[in-house]
C-alpha cells in the first residue's frame, strides 16, 4: 500500500485532537528519528523485536530496514485503524490489536520467553501504573533479555517537564544503564531518543 505523509499527518492531527493523551504526537516521526530510534537494534542473527504504538508505521519500516528483514516483529497497536492499516502496509509483521501492558501474554501465546528490543512511540502516560501497581517499564524489563535494548523518544521542549522527569527517574530505576542521543532537528518537533539497556527485574515491582 503507498505511503502518503500529508495523508498520516492528517490522521495523526485527527487522532490527537480526539485523544490527547493516548497520541504520542501530531505528525508521523520523521526517517531521522526512526533512525536514531532503531540503530540500537542488533543487525546479526535473527532478533526478535516488539514494537509499541506503532502509529502509522514509521518505526516499522525502519526496524524491518535495520534488520534486513530477518526480524521476528511484533507491533502492539491500540487504535484499531492503525493497526488495520498497518497489516496493509506491512503484512510481514505480527500486529496485534491490544493494550502494551497485555505484553506478557502476547509473548507467551507465541511461544516467545524473551525479546532482543523493545521500540516504543507511546506517550508517558502510557508508563504509569496500572490496576495491578506495576508500570509499564517492568513489564519491559520482563520481556527483555539480558542483553536486550529498550528505545523510547521524547521532545525536547518537554523533556524538562515534570512528568517526563519523572518518567525518567523512573527508566533509570528500571535499567542499569540510560543514555540521552543528542537533539534529532529533524523531525516535528525536534526529539531525542532514550536508549536503556541493562533491563533490571526488581520482585514485587
Amino acid at each position: 500500500m503507498s505511503r502518503s505523509p500529508w495523508a498520516d499527518t492528517g490522521l495523526f492531527l485527527r487522532e490527537f485532537v480526539r485523544h490527547p493523551l493516548n497520541t504520542a504526537a501530531v505528525a508521523p516521526s520523521s526517517a531521522a528519528l526512526a533512525a536514531g530510534m532503531t540503530a540500537p537494534l542488533a543487525t546479526t542473527g535473527d532478533p526478535v523485536v516488539v514494537e509499541l504504538g506503532p502509529g502509522t508505521g514509521a518505526f516499522t519500516r525502519a526496524i524491518q530496514e535495520r534488520t534486513g528483514g530477518r526480524v521476528r516483529h511484533i507491533a502492539v497497536e491500540l487504535n484499531p485503524g492503525w493497526a488495520q492499516l498497518l497489516r496493509e502496509r506491512h503484512p510481514e509483521v505480527d500486529v496485534v490489536l491490544g493494550d502494551a501492558r497485555e505484553l506478557p501474554a502476547l509473548l507467551a501465546d507465541r511461544g516467545i520467553t524473551a525479546v532482543d528490543g523493545v521500540v516504543s512511540g507511546l506517550p508517558w502516560v502510557a508508563y504509569s501504573p496500572g490496576p495491578d501497581g506495576r508500570g509499564l517499564h517492568a513489564v519491559i524489563t520482563d520481556a527483555l533479555a539480558p542483553g536486550g535494548v529498550f528505545t523510547q523518544f521524547a521532545y525536547t521542549w518537554t523533556r524538562w517537564a515534570p512528568p517526563a522527569r519523572r518518567q525518567l527517574a523512573d527508566l533509570r530505576a528500571h535499567f542499569g544503564e540510560v543514555t540521552i542521543t543528542p537533539a534529532v532537528w529533524r523531525n516535528l518537533p525536534p526529539a531525542v531518543v532514550y536508549v536503556a539497556r541493562k533491563p533490571l527485574r526488581r520482585s514485587g515491582d
